[in-house]
């Protein structure tokens, strides 16, 4: 991803953010990350986020989806950093704007969901709707993608420590972390 897109997308996400009432300060704005999830298609499979805060206990972030973005499927594992042991990150989703389609395991088909079904690997489709006002918990170590409706969305996240460069995605493609890439002066 080009850092001019990169850009044009964090912007396009304030102006979601600030049309659901969520007002941010300047050095937040520049704080948003775009993952692109190394796919190349940002539009279809992305996500918009800002992290307030993430501490050894508490981390708390607003998500952007974009009308029909999907966020690809994926658990918070337990695992070790710097020698301690932890437990997968739990957290719960508020919707603020829009609706988000959840997916989980249990009860559900491929055939029988209402969000347009995303081109990375997905395995869990029992789904849940979250409209604005509504709120679902995630434990550690639950499968889970998610998407956007119709409208761009925003979706408050509440969790234990978020260690995103560990999450484990159900498709291998999948970059967590995005690459941006500088670019590059014509010369003559």
């Amino acid at each position: 991803m080009n850092r001019a897109f990169y850009k044009q997308q964090a912007e396009r996400a304030v102006r979601v953010l600030e049309s659901a009432g969520i007002v941010l300060t300047e050095a937040e704005k520049e704080r948003i990350e775009v993952a692109d999830f190394g796919l190349g298609m940002p539009n279809e499979v992305g996500l918009q986020l800002l992290t307030y805060v993430n501490t050894e206990r508490v981390c708390a972030k607003e998500m952007v989806l974009f009308a029909h973005q999907t966020c690809p499927e994926h658990k918070h594992v337990c695992g070790t950093e710097n020698g301690t042991a932890y437990e997968g990150k739990e957290e719960t989703f508020r919707v603020r704007k829009g609706k988000c389609y959840l997916y989980v395991a249990g009860t559900g088909s491929a055939d029988a969901i209402s969000c347009l079904l995303p081109p990375t690997t997905v395995t869990v489709f029992r789904e849940i709707v979250l409209r604005a006002g509504e709120q679902y918990t995630i434990y550690p170590n639950t499968p889970h993608w998610f998407c956007a409706g119709e409208e761009d969305t925003v979706i408050s996240e509440f969790s234990t420590k978020s260690r995103d460069e560990s999450d484990v995605f159900a498709d291998a493609r999948i970059v967590r972390i995005p690459r941006i890439e500088e670019e590059q002066e014509e010369t003559c």
